[in-house]
């Protein structure tokens, strides 16, 4: 088993130029906010664009891993990648706070999506690579903690700028001056690695693997199938022979509700700024709900290992999907009836802030149930697959928020999505079934210290919450 070394409660930055991640989260996490809004006030457009736009974005990143997982292996210069992709974003930003149009910004938001993972990969890798085994459970603690702080700066900064009369156009060139930001502490403040690794080592190190498995649809390895098989009738049948193997797994059961999440993820949050905006609150109120969804974020990832210690990764997994669906639900119902402004932002911030709780607590407790599936399997393939099937999530449940909402309602959309959450539930039930039953022992709780009986063979190794 895989002791908890303390990086959950890890407070201290480990090295001073995590911070140059800091300004760059910033940036792109307050974009995220302002598009929907930028879309739909500043250029003008329908949520059928918000939805195009964000439909483009996953394309683009589900074909770039393929790309840079195969660029990262091979180019040793972690500093080099994080200086195109802090530099790319900087330039996306400022073209579109000068020459703003819909078709500049499908365009860029595309090329942003195609150089996402360059960065993702080589910060993934430079903490693997410049901190000792012993130094990486703080050093992946302190890099989340920098990328939360980078996101609350993000959506506070553009508060403020929306609070005071600032327009939507002049706060895309600050963010792209954060950008840049990042870029110059990089140069200045990161040191060439003195032993290069690569993506295959992520796999082998359960704190690497579980803060990438922490984000989203931008799992940074190359897809195994695809350079390795050239021709489709061989792709197909390497799937297939490793569908019926996995079968007798409880993967097939974690990666499907993992795409039920995604799905519903993203069919819920493509819509919900759209519906912030369409209520009447102010562009600043807006950025204000998200702040409170990035906050309790901070408070809630330190303490989710913990959590899964002593409440079990797979009753946390479900108590955060249960947790989500009910947020979805009340989203819904504040469709029904019109209500002051000031009423309508409460309930939202509160909604939201519960919504982003949830999501640190499932990150964390899903990644780490994960983690433990891939004890003795082909963990590149597997990885690879569960990339696959989050990116499809995220097209599919993108493109059908924009349908479903303008052509039905937001209330129709949030209550998708609150059903694809609840499906999801006994598949995760099932998945610890199958754990357990393939163990050969009763339902147990991932990373608890209390002995269970007796075991009838000999189990795969069980990780405990690290970080």
């Amino acid at each position: 088993m895989i002791r908890s070394r303390g990086a959950w409660s890890h407070r201290v930055l480990a090295r001073r130029w995590l911070l140059s991640f800091v300004p760059v989260n910033a940036a792109t996490s307050g974009f995220g906010v302002m598009l929907p809004l930028l879309i739909l006030l500043r250029l003008h457009g329908t949520l059928l664009d918000v939805a195009l736009a964000a439909v483009l974005y996953n394309i683009s990143v589900i074909l770039a891993s393929v790309l840079w997982g195969y660029v990262t292996d091979r180019y040793p210069n972690r500093r080099a990648l994080l200086v195109l992709n802090f530099g790319a974003y900087g330039a996306v930003f400022l073209l579109l706070g000068v020459l703003p149009s819909l078709p500049a910004l499908f365009v860029l938001y595309t090329a942003i999506g195609f150089i996402a993972p360059a960065g993702s990969n080589a910060s993934n890798l430079l903490i693997l690579e410049q901190f000792s085994e012993a130094e990486r459970p703080n050093a992946y603690a302190s890099f989340l903690e920098v990328s939360i702080l980078g996101g609350i700066v993000g959506v506070l900064v553009g508060y403020f700028w929306l609070l005071e009369g600032g327009a939507l156009t002049t706060l895309l060139i600050l963010f792209s001056a954060l950008a840049f930001a990042s870029v110059a502490a990089v140069v200045v403040g990161i040191k060439p690695s003195a032993q290069m690794l690569t993506t295959v080592h992520v796999t082998k190190s359960p704190e690497s693997l579980l803060a990438r498995l922490r984000h989203s649809v931008e799992f940074r390895g190359y897809i195994p199938f695809f350079p390795r098989v050239r021709l489709l009738p061989g792709l197909v049948a390497r799937f297939r022979l490793w569908a019926v193997e996995e079968m007798r797994h409880e993967l097939p059961l974690i990666l499907a509700a993992g795409f039920l999440f995604n799905f519903a993820s993203n069919l819920y949050n493509t819509s919900y700024t759209p519906y912030l905006e369409s209520v009447g609150l102010a562009t600043s109120a807006i950025f204000l709900v998200n702040f409170a969804n990035n906050l309790t974020q901070g408070f809630a990832y330190p303490l989710s290992g913990a959590l899964a210690s002593r409440e079990g990764s797979d009753a946390l997994v479900r108590q955060a999907t249960f947790m989500r669906s009910l947020g979805y639900l009340a989203t819904a119902g504040f469709t029904f009836a019109a209500v002051p402004i000031a009423l309508s932002f409460g309930m939202n911030a509160l909604v939201f802030a519960v919504l982003g709780g949830a999501i640190a607590l499932y990150s964390t407790a899903s990644s780490l149930i994960l983690f433990r599936g891939l004890a003795r399997r082909d963990a590149g393939t597997i990885l690879g697959v569960n990339s696959a099937l989050g990116g499809v999530a995220a097209v599919l449940g993108s493109l059908a928020s924009g349908l479903i909402s303008f052509y039905g309602s937001f209330r129709l959309t949030f209550l998708v999505a609150a059903a694809a959450l609840l499906i999801s539930l006994p598949l995760w039930t099932a998945a610890e079934v199958a754990y357990s039953r393939r163990r050969g022992t009763p339902v147990v709780r991932i990373g608890s210290s209390k002995p269970g009986p007796p075991r009838r063979r000999t189990p795969p190794p069980e990780p405990s919450a690290t970080g």
